[in-house]
């Protein structure tokens, strides 16, 4: 029987850095720990993809569509948490879309293998809202390893990296080798995702209406399918009505490419 797949992400990249302290970029420490990671896990036999390898600009949603399109049986994205000041928190926590199934068992897998590197651990927590949680298709998690403002959190990350590598690689293959794929939830999800299929990309969102209409008419003249949603108290700008993930992808792709500051929603 073939080794279960695993795509690893590292959060952030390119032109969007995460949190920063003191001149340290979450998405370098994000991309190294992906990568050593995913050595190890290669190393132990199991097969891994990635959605980024290199400091490229990833939405949250050419992550998941990433994911989804790799074959993938289980999603990692690995992140550095933040507070709003400097070492007021420290900690590892792992988030999930729901506290069920085999991805539960792997969160509290990680949190504790990182608690023997010296972490303090916060635990495991849902967030349903997450994008690459929330449309990925097979079991997903976000690990936060330590807070990148934790002067403590720091020096664990690096004079314990290989050990947390390791540890980590032993949690991953640990979990993936215990009994089989509880994919209830991902099934329902996967469902969940078909009916709510309308996928368009956002431009912006104003609190005037004249300026949500000039961005309305220069779009409109370029040729794109654009219309004003009013919503929130804010006349939200954006483009087409998509079915399928991919497509709004390439067109807020296009759209990025001519200069606007794009995201999709949906």
């Amino acid at each position: 029987m073939a080794e279960p797949r695993v795509i690893l992400d590292a959060g952030h990249g390119g032109t969007d850095p995460g949190a920063v302290f003191q001149g340290r970029q979450e998405k370098d420490d994000n991309l190294r720990l992906a990568l050593a990671v995913g050595e190890e896990l290669q190393r132990r036999g199991i097969p891994v993809d990635y959605t980024r390898t290199e400091d490229v600009y990833q939405t949250p949603f050419e992550k998941a569509s990433i994911a989804n399109n790799s074959g993938a049986d289980f999603f990692v994205s690995f992140h550095r948490n933040s507070s709003p000041e400097e070492n007021q928190y420290s900690g590892v926590e792992v988030l999930v879309y729901d506290k069920t199934g085999k991805k539960l068992d792997m969160a509290e897998n990680i949190v504790g293998a990182m608690g023997e590197v010296g972490f303090q651990e916060i635990g495991v927590k849902e967030r349903p809202g997450l994008v690459v949680l929330r449309k990925t298709r097979m079991p997903a998690l976000l690990v936060e390893a330590g807070f990148i403002n934790s002067d403590e959190d720091n020096e664990l990350f690096d004079a314990q990296f290989e050990q947390m590598v390791e540890k980590i690689a032993d949690a991953i293959v640990g979990t993936l080798h215990e009994g089989t794929f509880e994919t209830g939830q991902e099934t329902d999800r996967e469902e969940n995702l078909a009916q709510e299929r309308n996928y368009r990309v956002q431009t912006g969102a104003f609190e005037k209406r004249e300026n949500a209409d000039r961005m309305l008419y220069e779009l409109q003249n370029q040729g794109y399918p654009a219309f004003i949603l009013e919503q929130d108290g804010y006349y939200r700008v954006q483009v087409g009505g998509y079915r399928d993930m991919e497509n709004a992808i390439s067109m807020e792709q296009k759209l990025r490419r001519a200069g606007y500051s794009t995201v999709i929603v949906g």
